[in-house]
């Protein structure tokens, strides 16, 4: 059948618009600077993360789960591409088509080598060697860019482990607020408290969240990356010094570092809430302040006690410091809960429910009395043992330990 040559400029025109709808997801995803909402984009990352859940949907193991879903972000970075060349070869196919005399076969034909090398000797006229001279470069430029854009992803990855990694030993593997303050507090059994190291910390992560917020809006497959060791999570260790600084606002007030805890707590919020918004989640501005927390009261004195054990200096009583602690957690606990179940984040202390079940995992303490090198005895568990905080461990995750914390008062 002979198809009219208005109705191969109208197939002409839709080519057109599939491959500017292409270019622009490409242009938005890894060229400009800052978060572009391309429906393209998002849906690719949506199916294959769907694929993913579908592939561990019976997985209960989360170690397992965890090898498993440290592949995704490659699959979405593929797949991305190929959608993009994909829709290059249909769109350019059909702008072919009026100009081609071998009907819609040798349009596409014609338009496959021409995504690969500059220049075809099967193009006649000037019309057909613009539109395939065209092709050629948006094919080249496609992969080109591609390729740069790993470094960048991999280079934004590393800065944000680093600073995961440091707070491992700090918080516990997983991390959890009221572990980080009980650990700095006992300082190894040095018998010196080294609480006045938090202001630096608080610093840190407030810097830190402001690079997260940047890079993980802007290249949303970075929210995907997981870290090396299975039960570490930048959203997880982001809570715990959230959760940590709120703690101590709300429990030892005069003690605290109260500018640097209350801008760390600040910048954390909107990281949180900048990428879930950015993920496609309905995150308000503003938290209700007549709103509750998933934290129970009776959490909350567990965390006290594990703080008491260590004589952690407490200055206010549970129930005084309450409403403050849940007064700063609302700020967050919504959008990184949110996030924690999108990518499957290793279920730690107060970190929200996940999609399939599962007991919350405790940070990892080590046995206490072990020999130290120079052959004496010596105590390098962070806390006394008392009731023994056992969990999931990382083989080489030996500096971890167990503990819950959570906070207060409007940011």
């Amino acid at each position: 059948m002979v198809v009219p040559l208005a109705a191969r400029y109208v197939a002409a025109l839709a080519g057109l618009l599939i491959v500017l709808t292409s270019a622009r997801s490409i242009i938005g995803t890894v060229i400009v600077p800052r978060p572009v909402d391309s429906w393209l984009t998002r849906q690719v990352d949506r199916l294959a993360s769907a694929a993913f859940r579908l592939a561990t949907a019976w997985v209960k193991d989360f170690r397992t789960r965890d090898r498993i879903l440290a592949s995704q972000v490659a699959a979405v970075l593929l797949s991305q591409i190929i959608v993009w060349l994909l829709m290059f070869f249909v769109g350019y196919s059909l702008m072919l088509w009026p100009f081609t005399h071998g009907g819609i076969t040798g349009a596409f034909t014609t338009a496959g080598p021409a995504l690969w090398e500059i220049g075809s000797e099967n193009a006649r006229g000037a019309a057909e060697r613009t539109i395939l001279d065209i092709a050629a470069l948006c094919g080249i430029i496609t992969v080109t860019l591609q390729i740069s854009y790993l470094p960048t992803l991999y280079s934004a990855f590393n800065r944000r482990e680093t600073e995961v990694a440091l707070l491992n030993a700090r918080a516990g593997v997983p991390s959890w607020g009221p572990e980080l303050l009980a650990r700095t507090h006992y300082a190894l059994g040095s018998g010196v408290s080294s609480i006045s190291t938090l202001p630096q910390l608080y610093a840190d992560w407030e810097r830190w969240a402001a690079d997260v917020t940047e890079s993980h809006t802007t290249y949303l497959p970075l929210v995907r990356f997981r870290s090396q060791k299975a039960l570490s999570s930048w959203v997880i260790s982001l809570l715990a010094v959230l959760d940590s600084a709120a703690l101590f606002l709300a429990l030892s007030p005069e003690q605290a570092p109260t500018v640097p805890a209350r801008l760390c707590l600040r910048s954390g919020f909107l990281c949180f809430n900048s990428i879930a918004a950015a993920m496609g989640f309905d995150v308000p501005e503003e938290p209700d302040p007549d709103g509750g927390i998933t934290i129970t009261y009776e959490e909350f004195l567990d965390a006290i006690a594990r703080m008491e054990k260590v004589n952690f200096n407490l200055e206010r009583t549970a129930e005084e410091a309450w409403p403050d602690f849940v007064g700063w957690r609302l700020n967050y606990e919504r959008s990184a809960y949110a996030i924690a179940e999108a990518i499957d984040a290793v279920p730690g202390l107060w970190s929200g429910p996940r999609r399939i079940p599962q007991a919350p995992i405790p940070p990892f303490r080590p046995p206490s009395g072990r020999t130290s090198t120079s052959g004496g005895a010596g105590d390098i568990s962070p806390i006394p043992d008392g009731d023994s905080a056992s969990g999931d461990s990382d083989p080489g995750d030996s500096d971890s330990d167990s503990s819950t914390s959570d906070s207060s008062a409007s940011i």
